[in-house]
């Protein structure tokens, strides 16, 4: 199997499964020098954890971080930082029903069909799971960031058709941990988690959006033909699970706006130049011009729900599925970390190959 590897010159390589003894995350390139608050990793893993509240799934799982090799004495070596995650709250059995039959919208049949066999504990290498190694590898590159004065967060914005009306200028960031559902438009928080009750008691699942904002990018980040900025951070949105769009700046509302509105005027203050909009989304020919960059990622409703589905078997015959264990109803929530980790690792590769960073 290919394609566990991201990233260029901040690198990481993930493996596990669901179900398996463990999952993890080996990152290669982290600077040597940067310090590794180990705190602050378990941190950013307890924001993505499973049980933490009632509107996502509720598998125990602590997601303890340990890290084997790269760090000594609190400070990365220059070598591989090696991470490892132990599963402790997996049950496969409840997965036994599935074992032949493919889950409708599910990896289950293209896994198969691809590679002739498939781990159907949970999904396998196909689970939601496997973000846990990104979130620990993507706390390093906060890290990195944070060093060179750059934030990166992200926060719900749309759970279903209850959306907030706010931009991220005008919402309180800070907030956005205050509430289980992660959205910093607190009344429209409480409409979010009373929704998102309402569907799993109706043994249903929701989709939802997560806006994601990057403060500090310095000008010149990104290459301006394969590798822009932008659609390395389209990559790595598209493949968290469950992701189904992402649009930057103005996106595709753009598409109704003339030139003449659009454009972003450029003007200089305390000798820099800005712009006095930014339709642009902090990103102009694939190279980031120093404003916030700013992205939607839109998630679809979870595919496993407990009502009664057709689908068929691994020969083919007509079979019926009911989902069973324990899934999120709506996965947001619990992706605002992943989103903020992704875009991490994109921006501290993308860093690291623009010039020698000093820490």
């Amino acid at each position: 199997m290919a394609g566990n590897t991201f990233g260029s010159s901040f690198r990481i390589s993930t493996f596990g499964e669901s179900h398996g003894k463990a999952i993890g995350v080996i990152l290669d390139g982290c600077p040597a020098g940067l310090e590794i608050d180990e705190e602050f990793i378990q941190q950013e893993l307890d924001r993505r954890r499973p049980g933490q509240s009632n509107i996502v799934t509720q598998r125990k799982e602590s997601d303890t971080v340990q890290i084997l090799s790269g760090v000594f004495e609190g400070k990365a070596t220059g070598t591989p930082i090696a991470m490892v995650i132990f599963n402790a709250d997996a049950r496969s059995k409840d997965y036994s029903h599935i074992a032949d039959k493919f889950r409708p919208s599910h990896a289950d049949f293209t896994y198969t069909a691809k590679y002739g066999v498939r781990d159907y504990r949970g999904g396998g290498r196909s689970s939601a799971r496997e973000t846990a190694a990104r979130v620990a590898a993507g706390a390093i590159a906060k890290l990195f960031l944070a060093a060179q004065g750059i934030q990166v967060q992200a926060y719900v914005s749309q759970v279903g058709h209850l959306a907030t009306q706010k931009s991220y200028q005008e919402l309180d960031l800070e907030q956005t941990e205050s509430t289980p559902v992660r959205c910093p438009d607190l009344d429209m928080a409480t409409e979010m988690i009373a929704y998102i009750k309402e569907v799993r008691k109706a043994g249903d699942t929701i989709g939802g959006v997560v806006n994601a904002v990057v403060k500090g990018c310095p000008v010149g980040i990104g290459e301006p033909a394969f590798d822009k900025l932008h659609a390395d951070l389209a990559k790595a949105m598209l493949s968290i699970n469950a992701c189904k769009g992402f649009e930057y700046g103005s996106g595709f509302d753009g598409v109704s706006m003339r030139g003449s509105e659009h454009n972003d005027l450029f003007y200089e203050e305390d000798g820099q130049i800005k712009t006095k909009t930014n339709h642009s989304g902090g990103i102009q020919g694939g190279i980031s011009n120093g404003m916030d960059i700013y992205f939607r990622t839109a998630f679809k409703p979870v595919a496993t729900i407990v009502s009664e589905q057709h689908s068929v078997n691994e020969q083919g015959e007509q079979v019926t599925v009911v989902g069973k264990g324990r899934h999120d109803p709506c996965v947001v929530p619990r992706a605002v970390p992943i989103v903020e980790s992704m875009t991490a690792l994109v921006l501290a590769d993308h860093l690291l190959r623009q010039r020698t960073v000093q820490l």
